[in-house]
């Protein structure tokens, strides 16, 4: 490393250091263990420990409420159980891995490190201290029985064994690689590797683990792969590997690319997702013409944004065009989240308003919609490019207040025309017939009025 790069490594070093000491609630002193997605899965996942883990936000009030008492169960437990806490405002992609939502969350991570468990207990240090206990007394009765616990249960087969963990994982060679690769449209992110790479070794699970993520949350448009690079002597020349593992990005019309990420599961996972969202184009932005389109977005989606915009005679085809031009804006902005774009106009579904505390008032209007939860959240901002935005931030680090779907599912969803992108014409008044009206007998009615 040059003399410049080392300065600069060690400054970026000293302002890492700097930024985690003003704005984390723990410290090197204490004996909570700060994760990180690079630690995390060695000092967690890789464990036989029973461990403890808080994922938090330091602005959050309740977080800060809750950090003494976390300290103290910490020093408690030391050498029985690990107490860890993950900054989830700040390292999104692990809190998203473990389906974090709000502050302080805290998981178990017990016997079976690949799935771990919801605390249910009180925040106080005795609470806390004695959920762990009683945890452990689990884990402890899990080994006995023979169930087995730590990293091992759940690690990958080797690439040698054939097993299914690895079965997202496309494994190239010299014939099927420019096939598959050079010739797709998708995105690849191909390891180069040797068997007996150690560095190799320990990327495996992860590489497998995350291909099958990927795989899922880009709908294969992002693919994960492995080439033995010892066996497979002509792909390695071409690309110049030199060293175990290497990492290189295959995208359609553009030069291979070295991944320069961390080597985590969340790490390669983050990557892809930045790779998918950079070339994928916006998410559709459809209109609830019937049962089909809402269910099938919403149930695809993590979340689903629903718009409810003013009557055609209200605003005129521009004034519409407007608001789908803002949400469209938006949807292009968030479209790494991969959320379902939804409207539909004011009174065309009044049984979906009203179960969306929406209610026949107050258009355009905007919902965010979980439909695994049937839980969602409402725009209270102006409907513009700053509201929406600040809308769609706070929930995407997990703040906002949500509620149940009314009557906990989606209400009957009626069938209608499609907007024909037309200004709105008003009905058409009914004529009346005055031929047969008999003008003398309506003067005489007159005069009796």
């Amino acid at each position: 490393m040059g003399a410049f790069s080392a300065r600069r490594f060690l400054l970026g070093t000293v302002s890492c250091t700097f930024f985690l000491a003003v704005n984390s609630l723990y410290s090197s002193s204490d004996d909570v263990i700060e994760l990180t997605p690079t630690n995390f899965n060695r000092e967690v996942i890789q464990s036989d420990s029973l461990w403890l883990v808080e994922f938090y936000a330091p602005w959050c009030g309740h977080c800060q409420r809750l950090t003494p008492e976390w300290k103290k169960a910490a020093t408690a437990l030391k050498g029985v159980v690990k107490v860890g806490a993950v900054d989830a405002d700040k390292h999104q992609s692990l809190g998203g891995q473990y389906g974090v939502k709000g502050f302080p969350t805290i998981k178990i991570f017990g016997t079976n490190k690949n799935k771990a468990e919801d605390y249910q207990g009180g925040r106080t240090s005795d609470a806390i201290v004695d959920s762990a206990l009683s945890a452990l007394r689990s884990m402890v009765k899990d080994r006995l029985s023979g169930k087995g616990g730590g990293y091992s249960s759940g690690k990958q087969g080797s690439r040698e064994s054939g097993g299914s963990s690895k079965k997202d994982v496309f494994e190239l060679t010299d014939d099927t690689f420019d096939k598959n690769v050079l010739n797709s449209d998708d995105i690849w992110l191909v390891e180069f590797y040797a068997p007996w790479c150690g560095h190799c070794k320990n990327l495996e699970p992860e590489w497998a683990s995350a291909a099958t993520e990927v795989k899922e949350q880009t709908k294969g448009k992002v693919k994960l792969a492995a080439v033995d690079a010892t066996v497979n002597q002509v792909l390695a020349s071409r690309y110049g590997i030199r060293g175990f593992p290497t990492i290189k990005v295959f995208q359609k019309g553009e030069e291979p690319a070295d991944y320069e990420g961390g080597r985590t599961k969340s790490d390669i996972i983050a990557r892809a997702l930045d790779l998918f969202s950079e070339n994928a184009p916006p998410p559709e932005l459809l209109e609830i013409i019937n049962e089909d389109v809402l269910k099938q977005t919403c149930d695809a989606h993590q979340l689903c944004i629903i718009s409810v915009l003013p009557h055609i005679l209200d605003t005129g085809a521009a004034g519409r065009n407007a608001y789908l031009e803002v949400m469209l804006k938006m949807a292009d902005k968030y479209k790494k989240k991969i959320w379902g774009w939804l409207w539909t106009e004011a009174g065309a579904q009044s049984d979906l308003e009203n179960s969306l505390g929406i209610g026949g008032f107050g258009y355009p209007a905007m919902a965010a919609v979980n439909a695994r939860k049937m839980k969602f959240a409402l725009l209270k901002g102006s409907f513009s490019e700053q509201g929406i935005n600040e809308f769609l931030r706070e929930l995407s680090v997990g703040r906002g207040s949500t509620a149940p779907v009314g009557g906990g599912s989606f209400p009957k969803i009626h069938t209608v025309e499609p907007w024909d992108g037309k200004d709105g014409e008003l009905p058409a008044e009914e004529e009346i017939d005055l031929s047969d009206v008999d003008l003398d007998d309506w003067d005489s009615a007159k005069d009796e009025l």
